[in-house]
């Protein structure tokens, strides 16, 4: 949903395994979805950032991100670009 802020843990006390999030499917421009490795696990347990039928990055694919302690806001920018990076990981 626009304007979450997602506390991903995928280590052996949370989740425990690769996880995936979906983006909002009819996001508008200017949304944002923020997401934040809280268990410190996904280069071992991975989330992948399903792109919900929007581009991620210009790309009609899914993002995967798989380094530990990753912080990183999207915005929707618009139909070709989709949603995009606020902040770098």
């Amino acid at each position: 949903v626009n304007g979450d802020q997602i506390l991903v843990d995928t280590s052996g006390s949370g989740i425990g395994t690769a996880i995936t999030i979906n983006l909002p499917a009819s996001p508008a421009i200017g949304n944002e979805v923020t997401f934040i490795d809280s268990g410190n696990n996904l280069a071992s347990n991975n989330l992948t950032v399903g792109r919900n039928g929007s581009n991620i990055n210009g790309a009609a694919s899914n993002l995967v991100i798989s380094t530990n302690a990753s912080a990183f806001t999207l915005v929707y920018a618009n139909a070709s670009r989709g949603w995009v990076f606020k902040d770098k990981i």
